[in-house]
Formats: C-alpha cells, sequence, structure tokens
C-alpha cells in the first residue's frame, strides 16, 4: 500500500486546505490589464479593487450603496464656484456653477507594498531605476530582486494618476469621458502626445522599450497637491457622479517610481510592467503570475488594516456578517485563482469543497447550483448536508428587448397620427412580452419583472413599489403588478392599424425583425423560440437575424437594427448611470453612444440635464420620476428584467455578501481552515475497494497464468501429464 500513498483527488498539496489561504478559479483568460489606467474588464476587478485602493470605496454592507473613504481621510462635499470665482452656496442652482472643486484629504502613514521600485541605497539613490545591460537578466517578477523599498503614500501620486490618463502609450478608456470634466486635461493630451513623440522619435512602432514619459514634468491646472496630504480637483460646472469616478480604479494611485521603474530596456520583454505586476496601497499584492494558468495575491505586509464594519442592513447581524466588527481586514492571507476554462471541472472542484467559491468576479454563479437543488431532491439533500451558501438577491444590472426608434416601421418617425400609431404598436409588444414567464421557464436567467429603467438598489428606484408600476405593461390588482391582458395587447395593435398582426388596408401580415447579438447555438435557440412565441400571441411574425457580436454592433451603428437585445451593468449606483440610456444626444446611430434605441425626447432631455447636476433628494426624486414615466409612455423598451444575482460559497467562509458594485470583497473573506479540512476530508474520503478487487483480480490472472505455465511444462511431445 505504500505505493497509494498521496493518491487522491485533491488538486491542492495535501497541507494546502489547513492554511490560510482563499481558494477560486477564473472562468477566462489572464486578466488583459492590471495597470488601473487601462483595466475597464470585469474579470480584472478581482486583483485591481485588492491591490490598488481609489480615494473613496463602497460600505461593504450597507443597501442602497454608500461611499465612504479610502485612501481619502473622508467623502468630501465640493466648493462651487461661479464664473468670477465666487464661492456659491450648496443650494446653487446648477447653471450657475462654473466649477466643481473637490478638495480631498489624504490618509497619513498609508505605504505602498514592498518593490523594488522604490529601494534605495545607503546614499538615497535608487538602486534600480538605471540598471546596465545584462542587469536585469532572466528576473520575471518583482520579488526577484534582492531589495525591495516602500514609501508614504501622497496626494501627488493621484496627481500623477489623472494626468496618466492622457497617455499615448496605453489603452486609456475613460480619457474621454474625464477630459469633459476635468479642468485642463483634454489641453493636456496634445502636450502629452507630442512629448511621447519626441521620446519616441528613431524608435521602431513595435519597439517595446519606451523612454520614461514623466507626468510630473507637465503641469495641468485641475488636479493639483496644495500640500503633501491634500488633493485638489476642479470639474467643470456640477457634475455629482463625479464622486463614484473617485471610487473607481481609474482614481487608484500611481506612484512615478514604479512607472520609471518599469520603463527601462527588457522590462516589457520580461512581463515587468504594471498590466501584470501593479504596485498599490491595498491589502495584497500580486505574487505569483502565470499567464492563464494560475494567479496568487498574498496579503500585503506594509498594509494598515482597515476595520471591518460594524453596522450593516436589517438581517446582516442575524446572518453573521457583524461577527468581525472592528476587526483589522483582511482576514485571509492568500488568494490563489487557478485559470478553469470549462465549468464542469469548476462546478466539480467546488462541490468537493476545493475551490471557497467557483468564481470571484461573477454574481450569478450560484444560480445553477440553485437551479440544481430544485431539480433534484438527492441533490438538495447533498447541498444542504455540504452547506452551501447561495445568497440570491436582485443587483444592479438589467436585461431587456427593445425597438430601434429609427426604424420607419416600429419607431418614432412620421407625422404625430403615424407617431402615436407606432407607440401603439410598442406598448402591445411590451404587454405581451411576458417577463414573469420568462424566470419561470429560464431559472438559470431568472429575474425580476422590469417595469423601467431602474433596478433597486438606487436613489430615485421605485421598483417593487406600487408606486413604480408601469401602467402601460402593468396594473395593481390586490396590492399586486399583474401583466396586462392579452385581448388589451390586441386592441392596441388594431389602434395601431395591425389588427390580428395583419396591415389594416393591405391585409399582408406584419413581419418584424429581432437584431440578436450572438449565433445560434443550442442554448440560445430556446430563448430565440421563447421570444418568438411571445410575438405570435397577437399575430405578428418576428424573424430572428442572429449575428456574432462584431456584426450585431456594426448593424446598429449604421441604425440597420429593429428589435433587439441588450444588457447593461451600472458603473456606479447612481440613477443617471441607467438613464443616459435613453438620453437623445448620446444615441448609437448618430453619436455612437450608449443609447442603442436612438430614443429622443425633448422632454426627457431636458429632465436629464437638470437630473446631471442634482444630488440625492426630494428634488431629484421628482425629476427621476417623470423621467421614467416619459419612457413608460413611450416605450422604445420593454423593460425586461431585472437579473437575480446570486454567487456559491462554501460553508466555512465567512462575510460573503456579494454585490456587482463591491468589487473589493476579498478583504472582508474570512475562512475556517480547521472546518474546511474536516469537511472535505469527509466528502472526498478514498474509496478503496474497486482497488482492492482490482489487486485481486490481477493477482487471480496471475496465479492461473502461473498454473497453467507450470502445467504446460510438464507435457510431453503427445500431450501427457508428467507425474
Amino acid at each position: 500500500m505504500t505505493v497509494l500513498a498521496g493518491c487522491d483527488n485533491n488538486p491542492w498539496p495535501s497541507e494546502a486546505a489547513a492554511t490560510n489561504t482563499f481558494f477560486t478559479s477564473v472562468q477566462e483568460r489572464s486578466p488583459r490589464h492590471l495597470d488601473p489606467t487601462a483595466s475597464y474588464w470585469n474579470n480584472e476587478t478581482p486583483y485591481t479593487y485588492s491591490i490598488y485602493e481609489p480615494l473613496y470605496g463602497y460600505h461593504y454592507l450597507k443597501r442602497p450603496f454608500t461611499l465612504v473613504p479610502k485612501t481619502a481621510a473622508e467623502v468630501v462635499k465640493p466648493v462651487y464656484l461661479d464664473k468670477d470665482g465666487k464661492i456659491l452656496p450648496e443650494d446653487a442652482p446648477g447653471e450657475k456653477i462654473a466649477e466643481s472643486v473637490y478638495e480631498v484629504p489624504i490618509k497619513k502613514g498609508v505605504l505602498y507594498q514592498p518593490h523594488p521600485a522604490f529601494a534605495k541605497d545607503e546614499q538615497g539613490n535608487f538602486r534600480y531605476h538605471a540598471l546596465k545591460a545584462g542587469e536585469l537578466g532572466p528576473k520575471r517578477s518583482p520579488l526577484e530582486f534582492e531589495h525591495q523599498g516602500t514609501r508614504e503614500l501622497v496626494a501627488d501620486d493621484f496627481v500623477y494618476a489623472l494626468r496618466r490618463h492622457a497617455t499615448t502609450r496605453i489603452t486609456a478608456p475613460i480619457y474621454g469621458l474625464f477630459s469633459e470634466y476635468v479642468v485642463g486635461l483634454k489641453e493636456y493630451g496634445p502636450v502629452i502626445k507630442a512629448e511621447d513623440a519626441k521620446l519616441r522619435k528613431g524608435l521602431a512602432p513595435t519597439d517595446m522599450d519606451k523612454p520614461f514619459l514623466d507626468f510630473r514634468k507637465f503641469e495641468m491646472s485641475g488636479v493639483t497637491a496644495p500640500n503633501k496630504h491634500l488633493l485638489r480637483i476642479r470639474i467643470k460646472g456640477k457634475y455629482p457622479q463625479w464622486n463614484y469616478w473617485m471610487a473607481m480604479t481609474f482614481l487608484a494611485p500611481i506612484p512615478w517610481e514604479a512607472d520609471a521603474f518599469y520603463a527601462q530596456k527588457g522590462m516589457a520583454a520580461n512581463g515587468l510592467t504594471l498590466d501584470v505586476w501593479p504596485v498599490g496601497t491595498g491589502p495584497f499584492m500580486m505574487t505569483e503570475y502565470v499567464q492563464d494558468r494560475r494567479h496568487v495575491l498574498a496579503r500585503n505586509p506594509n498594509y494598515r488594516g482597515e476595520p471591518y464594519p460594524c453596522d450593516g442592513m436589517p438581517g446582516d447581524k442575524e446572518a453573521g456578517l457583524l461577527a468581525d466588527c472592528g476587526k483589522k481586514t483582511p482576514f485571509i492571507d492568500k488568494v490563489v485563482f487557478t485559470i478553469d476554462k470549462e465549468k464542469v471541472p469548476r462546478e466539480a472542484k467546488f462541490k468537493q469543497g476545493f475551490y471557497d467559491t467557483p468564481v470571484v468576479e461573477r454574481t450569478d454563479t450560484g444560480l445553477e447550483y440553485i437551479v440544481q437543488a430544485k431539480d433534484s431532491e438527492d441533490v438538495k439533500r447533498e447541498f444542504d448536508y455540504k452547506g452551501f451558501q447561495l445568497p440570491k438577491f436582485i443587483d444592479t444590472n438589467s436585461y431587456f428587448i427593445a425597438f430601434n426608434m429609427l426604424d420607419p416601421v416600429i419607431g418614432d418617425m412620421g407625422t404625430a397620427a403615424e407617431k402615436l400609431k407606432k407607440k401603439k404598436l410598442r406598448q402591445a409588444i411590451a404587454i405581451v412580452i411576458d417577463w414573469e414567464e420568462w424566470s419561470r421557464i429560464f431559472p438559470m436567467d431568472a429575474g425580476e419583472a422590469a417595469m423601467g429603467p431602474l433596478p433597486g438598489g438606487l436613489f430615485g428606484s421605485r421598483h417593487g413599489t406600487p408606486e413604480g408600476i408601469n401602467p402601460v405593461t402593468h396594473k395593481l390588482v390586490n396590492g399586486e403588478a399583474q401583466r396586462r391582458s392579452i385581448e388589451e395587447a390586441q386592441q392596441l395593435l388594431i389602434e395601431a392599424g395591425y389588427p390580428g398582426g395583419r396591415d389594416a388596408q393591405s391585409g399582408q401580415p406584419l413581419v418584424l425583425n429581432y437584431d440578436y447579438y450572438s449565433a445560434p447555438t443550442p442554448e440560445t435557440k430556446s430563448r430565440l423560440d421563447w421570444t418568438v412565441k411571445q410575438f405570435a400571441k397577437i399575430g405578428l411574425q418576428l424573424e430572428v437575424r442572429a449575428t456574432d457580436n462584431n456584426q450585431f454592433q456594426d448593424k446598429v451603428r449604421k441604425g440597420k437594427h429593429q428589435i433587439f437585445w441588450l444588457g447593461w451593468l451600472a458603473d456606479y449606483p447612481d440613477a443617471e448611470n441607467f438613464l443616459f440610456l435613453l438620453y437623445g444626444p448620446n444615441g448609437k446611430t448618430k453619436a455612437d453612444g450608449e443609447n442603442t434605441s436612438n430614443y429622443e425626447s425633448v422632454e426627457f432631455d431636458k429632465l436629464y440635464n437638470q437630473l446631471k447636476q442634482l444630488d440625492d433628494g426630494p428634488e431629484k426624486q421628482v425629476v427621476i420620476d417623470k423621467m421614467v414615466k416619459i419612457a413608460q409612455e413611450d416605450t422604445p423598451w420593454t423593460w425586461g428584467y431585472f437579473p437575480f444575482a446570486s454567487s456559491a460559497y462554501q460553508a466555512w467562509v465567512h462575510n460573503a455578501k456579494p454585490a456587482v458594485m463591491i468589487r473589493d470583497g476579498l478583504r472582508y473573506y474570512r475562512v475556517d481552515a480547521a472546518e474546511r479540512v474536516r469537511r472535505t476530508a469527509d466528502w472526498n474520503k478514498a474509496i478503496w475497494w474497486p482497488l482492492i478487487g482490482g489487486l485481486l483480480a490481477i493477482a487471480l490472472v496471475v496465479w492461473g497464468a502461473v498454473r497453467s505455465f507450470k502445467k504446460r511444462e510438464r507435457l510431453n511431445a503427445r500431450g501427457e501429464l508428467l507425474a
């Protein structure tokens, strides 16, 4: 049996389960960008929000989402200035505000993670900022350098980070938006472009080694550091949503030393860049990076230890979410991410206890397990026995079927009378697409039927209340929302000029086109078929025009789409981030914006421009209610549904309260390693009888072969057995 020692199904070393480590997987490839200037993809956030710290974050437990300071000492209110630079009162009308000035105090004593970019010699000179040819050698990790250093976070690091959005060296997806609001950033862009061209003169476009582009050399009036721990940001006009951008890693501090260190010859070729090896002040630091295989975050030894929250929502205390009140985070020492592209092995490893959660960056994986438990009593018993945590909630995202308002058949085109008929056609369709039924038939994609564009959890949303019911698609019956009848939809269709789905004048059937952004597969076909049946309820024919996403994007930019499927995930928890999807100047076809419906309403757009300048409060609620009512009546969308979010966690994982907006959750998780060892040992007991049975069978075969061989040895030439 010595040969069999260590043979089991555990993918980790035998002692790993007993360590203070969090195990999870990544269902795609390695992150493309970990440089905070460039990073804008969901699968990058578990790393970036664990390594970097923006000025603000969101309270881990409170809903609606509440801003709290991170590297900032407090969440500040802006000072409003008029065109002459005079201070205005807090309640000044938005049109009188020329600038909003944010003076953000920075916490003292915050240190960066250990990194060779900060290492200095006895004379105070940087050890690794002027490496000579050959000195870098085969090093592919900052941890391979003998000397490591650190320094205190200062306001100038945020100044450097904001200026850096003007870079031409890497992808900078938010530069366009930031340059519209941050004073001087738009003018700063050409200055940096010219400097970069000067530095790269004579270099081949494919040359990986580029001279250090030092953003400290060029001043920009909109972002300054009046003193070491005070950051001043000047924003054009009034833009309350700027607070939310300060909670994103686009405003994470970047030390110039890291930029200079990684700009040296040979660094990029060895994978030594901010895209691979970030430098932050957060609770974790990257310690292992194996492309498309494995990534490891380890506790940042210089992290100050922000306390776990002591307040939350009703039910949080009962759920054990306040048990660690006031204790310093993070609770875990290491996070191991394994690239696991296939769903089946990833799910198997979770069920066996080898993953503490299947994935970190998504909040829809728990639904798979919830559905499995509902479909099988045996599975439910297994999940209950193992104690899987499967929280389910509504998050800040939505999916819907919508209309291209530039389309001549179904859009907002023609005379007033023609527009009214087309609106009634859209309203009829919005009634018959039964999103409540969708959730019953497709539980893996389930959610709550939407009555408008705003999911719950946002200020101004009426979702789930009687006031939030869409009068076009639903009515209130015994205190519950009830979808309007097929007969009501048919009546609207008659008034639209299509009785029974046929043109009242020509008698020809009305054929509509459904533009879908994914090619038909067995998985999507059932959903497409369901959609076609919804239209058929009132005699409408729906032709599915499914393409790949690139073709779909080309189609919508040209305005060649008619009816289409779309989803939206909030960048920040403000109603504006959803309502801008219906803002006229943001039209996809005319302006390449995010208003894919190309919806335009003079009244809606006027209110939207008011909304952008309003702080949360009664006035903002009134404006939101008016905007939602206008959109409900005009029906550019069928409103769709707000999908359930759900994650899966093992019983030994504590403090799990997932939400799309909470990107830094890893620092709050706590693991009971002893419980993990006990449970995984119980779930993965070695089953020896097949092996023992196999060995006995082999022994029997060998015995038979030996016996047969000996018998043959005793036969003579005539086949007689000799004594």
